[in-house]
């Protein structure tokens, strides 16, 4: 994949995954990588992995929710490798529940790490990405950003924040005339452990969505990281990966206000 030797990409949540998945493609394509993530144990595995491949690789254990520290890794990035030009925030988590049986505390650490992670990275790196003239920040919303889904309420709002946020910084990056480009990405169902490493409220069979999940889940990480870098190399807005965000996202522009009475018999099997 073309357009990637020699540029510079930090990619958060790296430690598996998507993330992780990312990381590997883009140093098959030549890129230099500053990796991150809060599981220092995949971290170590991703960058071991990157070093067989021969990529010039940084990693260093990060949380996204912690501003001062992203901040000073962005800028610690920028020192050691002379420049950045891409920014991947990928990292996230996921959290089932009901609004009724929420509590507010698990909905504000899904908002901290899947929305303010996100403004936080692209914070952090956008001066250094103006200043590389080639820049790119490429931020993980999800299908669930396309559309509201029961049981997915921190999730859902999370990720259409992202949407918003980095659509609007899209315009403001083209109005001000900066080298950056951005793209907001809308994974369906990617075959991860976001499943299975998500907390619950009190009362949710989780091992019913994992099943459910399992069963749905087609589209491998590799692949979606290979759909994701080839928007990145045409500089797209957005990317759906997946049949079903695609199929998810023609179902709301053609039924926008009654997206929901075609999702109900979906979306009750994750109940």
């Amino acid at each position: 994949m073309d357009g990637f030797a020699g540029k510079v990409a930090a990619v958060t949540g790296a430690g598996s995954g998507i993330g992780q998945a990312l990381a590997i493609e883009l140093a098959r394509s030549g890129a230099k990588l500053a990796i991150s993530d809060v599981d220092a144990d995949g971290l170590a595995h991703t960058e071991e992995l990157l070093r067989r491949i021969g990529s010039p690789v940084r990693a260093e254990r990060i949380d996204v929710t912690e501003r001062d520290a992203i901040a000073a890794y962005a800028d610690s990035v920028a020192d050691h490798f002379g420049a950045v030009n891409q920014i991947y925030n990928i990292a996230g988590i996921a959290f089932l529940g009901d609004i009724e049986i929420s509590q507010f505390k698990d909905v504000e650490r899904v908002m901290d790490v899947d929305y303010w992670g996100v403004v936080n990275g692209t914070k952090a790196f956008i001066p250094h990405l103006i200043a590389s003239g080639d820049g790119h920040v490429i931020n993980m919303s999800s299908m669930f950003g396309l559309a509201g889904v029961p049981g997915q309420a921190a999730y859902t709002s999370a990720k259409f924040a992202v949407r918003g946020f980095t659509e609007a910084l899209r315009q403001e990056m083209l109005l001000a005339h900066h080298p950056v480009a951005v793209t907001v990405v809308h994974p369906g169902y990617v075959k991860t452990a976001v499943a299975r490493n998500a907390t619950t409220a009190e009362g949710v069979d989780k091992t019913k969505t994992v099943q459910a999940f399992d069963k749905i889940a087609i589209t491998g990480p590799e692949r979606a990281a290979r759909i994701i870098l080839k928007a990145v190399r045409k500089r797209k807005a957005r990317v759906l990966v997946g049949p079903d965000a695609r199929v998810l996202d023609l179902i709301v522009r053609i039924a926008p206000s009654n997206y929901h009475r075609l999702l109900m018999p979906l979306t009750a099997r994750f109940q």
